[in-house]
């Protein structure tokens, strides 16, 4: 079975990415000089905010990040809480003596505010975060298979993302899709990812538990 499982944070963990097109929209538009774009924001997408923020802002970038984490933190308070179902299975893969990660695309500020709002500061084991330069999700999943001496076969990770599935493809680890969000194209991702969709907690909850082997 998996001995260590990780999971992505906005769209998998909570609904988070309405969220952070928000905050980007209120906070770096005035940067920028007009209104960004729902396509402008998630074409940053796979940087962390500090990368988002410089691919979007020629001058004054480390203003507009503080403006940033501020609309960040105040617009959290409406998402307090996971995605149904989600504690639940963190706590009873963490009974199991499963290694839980976090393998974000998020900066580490972000991503400490959303654990904390969300109440899952101490849930994970271990954290990787994204890269200001890069989509990084690849190799900070093979720095956890080498730090933590665990197999390919041992390991999956969770994620919303088609992006998602291809660094884990690259990695050679198993990849649940998580689409259990409104927004989620089941059609994409199993086209992506055959066999691995979850439409729901307790669905990825049954693949976990299921015996791996014949993945």
């Amino acid at each position: 079975m998996f001995k260590m499982i990780a999971f992505d944070m906005d769209g998998t963990i909570a609904d988070t990415i309405p969220l952070c097109v928000e905050a980007f929209r209120r906070s770096v538009s005035p940067y920028v000089g007009h209104e960004l774009s729902e396509q402008e924001i998630v074409e940053t997408f796979g940087l962390n905010e500090i990368g988002m923020i410089k691919a979007l802002v020629s001058e004054n970038w480390e203003a507009a990040l503080q403006d940033f984490y501020c609309a960040y933190t105040l617009l959290h308070r409406q998402i307090t809480k996971p995605f149904p179902g989600i504690l639940e299975l963190l706590t009873v893969l963490k009974s199991q003596n499963i290694i839980l990660a976090l393998v974000t695309g998020k900066g580490e500020k972000s991503c400490r505010i959303s654990l904390k709002e969300l109440g899952l500061e101490h849930m994970f084991d271990a954290i990787c975060y994204g890269s200001e330069k890069a989509p990084n999700k690849k190799e900070n999943i093979e720095g956890l298979l080498k730090e933590y001496s665990i197999s390919r076969n041992q390991f999956c990770y969770v994620g919303d993302a088609v992006s998602d599935i291809r660094a884990c493809g690259k990695a050679g680890v198993t990849c649940f899709s998580a689409a259990w969000q409104d927004s989620s194209d089941i059609a994409l991702l199993e086209k992506e990812n055959p066999g691995r969709v979850c439409s729901s907690v307790e669905n990825l909850c049954q693949f976990i538990m299921r015996d791996n082997t014949e993945w």
